[in-house]
């Protein structure tokens, strides 16, 4: 008997950027060589503020395929009925303008991180996709990744116990006494700063060590603080660190940081347990090995055993979160089991507070929705 087509996703991209293009090249990625069977993906149209851009991306990006529609417009590819799903990689104040469209043109969307401005815009978005009966996600690609799936099973398969303190960051040297200020991560117009590019990185693992973690029964944060120290050349934050308790069911905190004027440590995410830790290398987007540390008795210190597994897949590593996104829509789904919109809640709600202690508000306009108080 022969083995059943693959669903077919069909997707349009929004913005010719560097995010998309990675987004791209991956969706065209042959799925056997990552052993996946049962969905495949196909681009049909690009949009762009115009058709020359969107046609230069798809020769660069796309294989020069002739057959998708080059688009000057977003509100095209919203509209072209041969189009599933929306994947869009604006910046973040334009996410949610961007999303609503696509929903209200009867578009599934997958959205990149961070999500909105702020969890009103989110939480605003997610109303509509159920209204309209559409599946939402926020494109949190390292989620998807297989190291993820196996650091989870280590870190809730008990040996070493319940988690107590977890550390991670993703800093990155953005040179920006050399950028325009109208780059993104600079232009407070575009959510710039630290916080809401590198940010949701160092909050994954926070959310799949303690949120996740079956001990934790689903409790939300019980107390958030956040520092930002802001650059003079636009004020968005430069250097952000945040903290996080989970105290209602777990005793358990994560100390959180992310920087835009230096380098990535090797080791960028340590979760610790009484037993052992584990050690996950940089880039946490995309890391591909990590390190159980296992010590002879609880709270001595005393390592007696490591174990480190590595992993390795063609292309980034972006067609996991197109593959989930596929099966959702293919299953009738509105939401990911694995990354669910109550954690995409969970990030933007920290965001929100993070810069609200810092001080960080964005210029008058930027955020559509505001908050309830």
């Amino acid at each position: 008997m022969a083995a059943a087509a693959p669903f077919v996703l069909k997707w349009g991209v929004i913005a010719t950027g560097y995010i998309s293009s990675c987004f791209t090249k991956d969706l065209l990625a042959d799925p056997k060589e990552r052993g996946t069977t049962d969905v495949a993906h196909k681009i049909i149209a690009v949009g762009s503020r115009s058709v020359e851009s969107a046609q230069k991306f798809i020769e660069e990006h796309a294989g020069k395929n002739s057959e998708i529609k080059a688009y000057g417009t977003y509100t095209e590819v919203y509209a072209d009925p041969d189009v599933t799903a929306v994947y869009i990689g604006t910046p973040h104040t334009l996410h949610y303008e961007n999303a609503k469209a696509a929903l209200l043109a009867g578009k599934h969307v997958l959205c990149e991180k961070a999500t909105t401005s702020n969890a009103a815009e989110l939480r605003d978005l997610l109303a509509l996709a159920k209204e309209e009966k559409l599946f939402f996600m926020e494109a949190m690609w390292t989620r998807f990744q297989p190291i993820a799936k196996e650091v989870k099973r280590v870190a809730e398969e008990g040996s070493l116990g319940l988690p107590v303190v977890l550390h991670a960051d993703l800093s990155a040297d953005f040179d920006i006494e050399n950028k325009p200020k109208t780059h993104r991560m600079l232009d407070p117009k575009l959510g710039g700063g630290a916080l809401l590019d590198l940010g949701p990185y160092p909050m994954i693992w926070a959310v799949l060590a303690l949120y996740e973690h079956p001990a934790n029964k689903k409790a939300l944060p019980t107390t958030v603080t956040g520092s930002i120290v802001k650059t003079p050349l636009t004020g968005v934050d430069m250097n952000t660190s945040w903290t996080i308790n989970f105290t209602e069911t777990l005793k358990a905190q994560a100390i959180l940081s992310a920087s835009m004027t230096i380098p990535a440590n090797k080791t960028g995410v340590i979760i610790r347990y009484r037993n052992g830790n584990i050690l996950i290398q940089s880039p946490i987007y995309r890391p591909l090995s990590f390190t159980v540390q296992y010590f002879d008795k609880p709270g001595s210190g005393n390592v007696v055993r490591e174990e480190t597994k590595t992993f390795s897949h063609t292309g980034g590593g972006w067609y996991y979160e197109a593959d989930e996104v596929a099966r959702c829509i293919r299953d009738g789904k509105p939401e990911s089991e694995t990354w669910g919109h109550d954690k995409s809640c969970l990030l933007m709600d920290v965001f929100d507070q993070v810069r609200k202690q810092g001080g960080y508000e964005f210029p008058p306009g930027v955020e559509k929705v505001l908050p309830k108080h």
